[in-house]
């Protein structure tokens, strides 16, 4: 038996992306290529991975078992390279970063600086996802080091970023803006405008509703802030960012800022990577990097 590698990608991504088109968009390959690599696959291991049968395919119990190795072996691959990569040290190479389109401007723009000075020659890819497809980007190696919130998950190892408070983002003339610090509850009949779906805000305020037992009226999820902002300042909702952020949204648009008293709403912001892989030598170098206070 014999597996190529190239299948076993295209596997994944068919099953990550939810179909072969989008997937062949990701591997820079017609459909048609792809669907074949996922036959050719099933072949050698002589099983039927996907169920072709519904709207979109779905994982088989062998496929589930595949899918999971699958990431494993394409991840270690990436390790292998990333190990033989850092031969050359910090002269050349390629440095694979997540991050989260939330507060990455504010926090991570002066550490590329200051990384491009010290290595230039380093090439930086980023990515920019909510947490959801980070944690698949970080599982499988496309990426070696990934924004995420704390607490991460048992697979991956973090060095902490910044830790703030969430806060509250109401229009300048709500009955509401006036006040010093709000509960949750209190902001219970107010039209929600949250995060995206795959973004970790987006859980961590639903959780922080239910224990406070209301269920928002969700009005309008986008993974843009400044739109949320631009929402709130139309009088739209109330929206939520970490302080830091909603500070730098207040400069730019007619909101309110107010804290809410809620502690489990902190949002903790961590730079993971996964568990006994190999860093490469400029991860190592950003991780210092982001140590140092700015």
């Amino acid at each position: 038996m014999s597996m190529e590698l190239r299948n076993l990608r295209c596997f994944v991504e068919v099953v990550r992306q939810g179909g072969f088109s989008q997937a062949a968009k990701v591997v820079f390959a017609t459909q048609s290529t792809v669907s074949k690599a996922v036959k050719h696959l099933e072949e050698d291991l002589g099983q039927v991975l996907l169920d072709r049968s519904v709207h979109g395919p779905t994982l088989t119990a062998a496929g589930e078992i595949v899918f999971r190795r699958a990431q494993r072996i394409l991840a270690e691959r990436q390790d292998l390279l990333n190990e033989l990569s850092d031969l050359r040290g910090l002269k050349r190479g390629v440095l694979r970063l997540g991050l989260p389109p939330v507060g990455s401007a504010l926090l991570f723009a002066p550490v590329f600086a200051a990384f491009h000075e010290l290595h230039p020659a380093i090439e930086i890819q980023l990515s920019e996802h909510g947490a959801g497809r980070l944690e698949e980007l970080l599982r499988a190696g496309d990426v070696e080091l990934a924004g995420l919130l704390a607490p991460v998950a048992a697979d991956f190892d973090a060095q902490p970023v910044r830790s703030e408070p969430v806060v509250a983002l109401l229009p300048p003339d709500h009955a509401l803006a006036g006040e010093g610090t709000l509960s949750l509850s209190q902001l219970s009949s107010v039209p929600f405008l949250l995060p995206g779906t795959g973004f970790a805000l987006h859980p961590m305020i639903l959780k922080a509703c239910e224990r406070a037992r209301f269920s928002p009226s969700v009005v309008a999820c986008s993974g843009q802030q400044d739109f949320l902002a631009g929402m709130v300042a139309a009088g739209l909702g109330v929206a939520f960012a970490p302080h830091m952020i909603a500070k730098d949204l207040r400069s730019r648009y007619r909101v309110r800022v107010v804290e809410i008293k809620n502690p489990s709403m902190q949002w903790n912001l961590v730079l993971a990577w996964r568990r006994k892989a190999y860093l490469s030598h400029a991860a190592k170098a950003w991780l210092a990097l982001a140590r140092k206070p700015r």
